[in-house]
Order: C-alpha cells, then sequence, then structure tokens
C-alpha cells in the first residue's frame, strides 16, 4: 500500500466553492457543516476561511446576521474592494505565503502560469456532501482546459519550459478583470419588508428590550446550549438567543465550541457585550452564580442611601408678549413758502448842522452898598 499522505498543517478554505457545491446560491450553513466535517477529519489542521466580497449579498437573507458576526470576529475573511483576480487570487496568494493547502473544487485554471504549486500533492483538496454519509474530503490535481493553457502561453515566452514552484508575474487577462459589484439581486431572490432589522438584528426587539431591562454586561445568567458553529455557539436565554464565541472560550480557544459545551446542557454565563444596533448578546461560560451576583448587587445598592429629591419649583409662564402697534406714518412735510425780497433800506439823509449858540453877555451885577456899623459905646458899668 503506498504510504498515507502527511496531514495538512494549514488549510485555506475557497468558502465560496465550497458553500455553493451543489447549489445554484452560496450557504452559510452548508459552509459551516463542511468545515466543522474537515476539522472533524484533521483536528490538529489550522483552518482559514476565505468569501468573497460578493457573499453576503448572494447568501440567505436569514443567514445575513451569522455571517456580519463570523465576519466582525474575523472567522470569515474577505478580501479587499478592487481586488485583482476576485476572490480566487486572493486565496491563491494566501496559499502561497503561508505554503498552505486548499481546500476548493476549483482548478483556478486562470492561474496555473502563476502558481504552479497547484499540480503538487496535497496542496489541493476537494470536498462533497454524501448522502447518508456526510462530507467526504479527497486530494486531488488540477483540471487542465483552454483556459490554462493560454495562461501558461500568457506568462510565460514562448522558449522558456514551466518550473513548478516559481510563480510568474504575468496573469491571464481575464484574472486581470476587477471584481464585479453586484447592481441588483439574484433571480428569485427577495428582500425582506425590513431589509435592516431583518438582515443584522439577532432578537426581536420586545424580548431584547425585556432582557435588557433586568440584564447588564456583568450579570449572570444560565442559557442552553441550541447549536454550534465554525466560530462558537448559540444559547437560549428564556426568549432571547446569545452568542459564545470561540475567542472567549480559552487562551489560546480551542478548535470547536463542542470541546467544551453539549447540545442541550444548562450553562452558566457572564454578559461580557451587549449590542444594541443588532440585538445581539456575547456571554463567556463562569463559575458565578446567580444568587452570588445578586447578594452583591444588593450589598452595594443597601449601603448607599439615595439622597432625597428636591422638590422643583414649578416654572411660572411668561406673559404673552403684546405686538406693537404699528408705526403711524409721518405727515409729509410742506413745502416752505418763498422768500420775499427785502426792499433796499433808504440812505438817511444827512444832518444839519446847528448854528453855533450866541454866547449871552452876563450883565455886571452893581455891588451891594454895605452899611457902615457905628461903634457901640461901651456902657458904662457905673451906676
Amino acid at each position: 500500500m503506498p504510504p498515507k499522505p502527511a496531514a495538512p498543517k494549514h488549510v485555506i478554505v475557497d468558502g465560496s466553492n465550497i458553500a455553493t457545491e451543489g447549489r445554484s446560491k452560496p450557504s452559510l450553513k452548508q459552509l459551516n457543516d463542511a468545515v466543522m466535517a474537515f476539522i472533524q477529519d484533521h483536528p490538529k489542521a489550522m483552518i482559514t476561511v476565505i468569501v468573497d466580497a460578493t457573499f453576503g449579498h448572494r447568501i440567505d437573507p436569514k443567514e445575513a446576521a451569522a455571517f456580519d458576526k463570523a465576519v466582525e470576529h474575523n472567522e470569515l475573511v474577505t478580501p479587499p474592494a478592487g481586488t485583482v483576480g476576485r476572490g480566487d487570487g486572493f486565496v491563491l496568494s494566501i496559499a502561497q505565503k503561508v505554503g498552505a493547502s486548499i481546500l476548493s473544487n476549483d482548478s483556478y485554471q486562470e492561474f496555473h502560469g502563476q502558481y504552479e504549486w497547484l499540480f503538487d500533492e496535497g496542496r489541493l483538496i476537494g470536498g462533497k456532501p454524501v448522502p447518508n454519509v456526510g462530507w467526504v474530503f479527497v486530494n486531488r490535481t488540477p483540471v487542465r482546459g483552454e483556459k490554462s493553457r493560454r495562461a501558461i502561453r500568457e506568462s510565460l515566452p514562448a522558449s522558456d519550459k514551466p518550473s513548478r514552484g516559481v510563480a510568474k508575474v504575468k496573469v491571464s487577462a481575464e484574472a486581470m478583470k476587477p471584481m464585479p459589484v453586484p447592481k441588483s439581486l439574484p433571480p428569485g431572490a427577495k428582500l425582506p419588508a425590513k431589509k435592516v432589522e431583518s438582515s443584522k438584528s439577532v432578537n426581536e426587539i420586545l424580548p431584547f428590550l425585556q432582557f435588557v431591562e433586568k440584564n447588564t454586561v456583568g450579570s449572570v445568567v444560565v442559557g442552553v446550549v441550541e447549536s454550534y458553529s465554525s466560530h462558537g455557539a448559540y444559547v437560549t436565554i428564556g426568549d432571547v438567543r446569545g452568542y459564545v464565541p470561540l475567542r472567549l472560550l480559552g487562551s489560546p480557544p480551542p478548535r470547536s465550541a463542542r470541546e467544551v459545551m453539549q447540545l442541550g446542557d444548562s450553562v452558566t454565563l457572564e454578559i461580557v457585550e451587549i449590542i444594541a444596533g443588532r440585538r445581539s448578546i456575547d456571554l463567556v461560560p463562569t463559575t458565578k452564580s446567580v444568587s452570588e451576583v445578586a447578594s452583591k448587587a444588593k450589598k452595594k445598592t443597601v449601603g448607599k442611601k439615595a439622597a432625597p429629591a428636591k422638590k422643583v419649583t414649578p416654572v411660572k409662564k411668561t406673559a404673552p408678549v403684546k405686538k406693537a402697534a404699528p408705526a403711524k406714518k409721518a405727515a409729509p412735510v410742506k413745502k416752505a413758502a418763498p422768500v420775499k425780497k427785502v426792499t433796499p433800506v433808504k440812505k438817511a439823509a444827512p444832518v444839519k448842522k446847528s448854528a453855533p449858540v450866541k454866547k449871552s453877555v452876563a450883565k455886571k451885577v452893581a455891588p451891594k452898598k454895605v452899611a457902615a456899623k457905628t461903634p457901640v459905646k461901651a456902657a458904662s458899668r457905673r451906676k
């Protein structure tokens, strides 16, 4: 018997190809089942899942919330917009960089002139679901065709011989075309009545609000394991669903959530994040009990007495502002009467000089005669 080929150490999953195997539209559930089955067959392999940029637009709208969650936690990787070679070129470039194998049923004929290691044994793995058996994985060799021959001719001069394991610079013209952007929905697809709510909301609004009103980040709840996924597990907590990601289940995280919890088990969980936009709840297993957390919360509330609320004085209503009376129009200014011309003043007649006053000749007054006083004889004093 030939020796059994060595198990791959790192596998790049062409998610768009595996999710569309045997279907007209991709299915996120089919991709998840294939990855879980491959992990079970190769428990030591490191898995990286790549999907093209249009994957989220082509899956069932009911799977959009799980898809957004997987992309947010880097459990599904999408290529940058405008990547040369579409999603296939992104898958091949990653596989070449880390020397990984590729899980895909595609032959990548457009890239045969650039990645000749695709023909090496063990570098390409195919997978197919078999009824009553499950997923079966086998090593495969790429199929050559007209695209393959044309790609080789365009990548190499006519005189050169192809050498395996050497990446060429040139690629085919078809592979160089930019990734198309979908302008409409695929045939048969219909948008739900509320696109945003149905595509990104995990829980119904009323149960979610009732749950958030009673529980906050750090609260401990009991949930029942409902289902597994390639990136964690989903639990039911009453009327709402919660999500337990692999990255929170250990350091390093386990390969699958089934290693930590079993379907139908009741698990004590702590709330680590509540995302209102998608109505999702992230949880992690904990050893704390619900009663322990509740008692601590009561002690905190009892220890601090709430200050009495101050009475708020009612605000007086201001009187309505009266409207100002319209201003009266000013009376028109009357024109002033024209000023009458002033008649010139007549010159006064010159004043006649008065005749000189005649000097009056004073009459000389005759001097008055003075009576001569006769001497009074002295009376003799003799008697």
